[in-house]
């Protein structure tokens, strides 16, 4: 690995973000400073995360730094089902959402595990 820019997880949390962004461009002006920021901040956390734990000297502060990502994960998924039920998404926006979210939860346990494996 080179960077983190060379990670596929890294990639598709970059364009998860910006699909939350402009879902929640559609959010109720009065959610500026509530769902809409909190699901913004989380989202863009992800891939920062990743960023951060690669750029670390140790296997060890990496997984670490994946964690604190599949705590953000978590943290979104419950925002967007709130946003559901609140109509501020519809329900094909929240399962493409919460179907991508997913599929960067699985890369990154993969990540995490594969970090995780003692060195012979």
């Amino acid at each position: 690995m080179k960077t983190h820019q060379d990670l596929e997880v890294w990639q598709k949390a970059i364009g998860f973000v910006t699909q939350v962004y402009k879902y929640t461009e559609s959010f109720p002006k009065s959610e500026i400073y509530g769902l809409t920021n909190q699901i913004r901040r989380a989202s863009v956390s992800i891939p920062s995360n990743i960023a951060e734990g690669a750029a670390r000297n140790t296997s060890k502060d990496f997984s670490h730094f994946l964690a604190i990502t599949l705590g953000s994960i978590a943290e979104l998924e419950t925002q967007l089902i709130i946003a559901n039920n609140l109509e501020y998404l519809n329900h094909e926006q929240v399962e493409e959402l919460i179907s991508t979210l997913i599929s960067i939860r699985k890369m990154t346990l993969g990540l995490k595990k594969s970090l995780n494996k003692p060195t012979p």
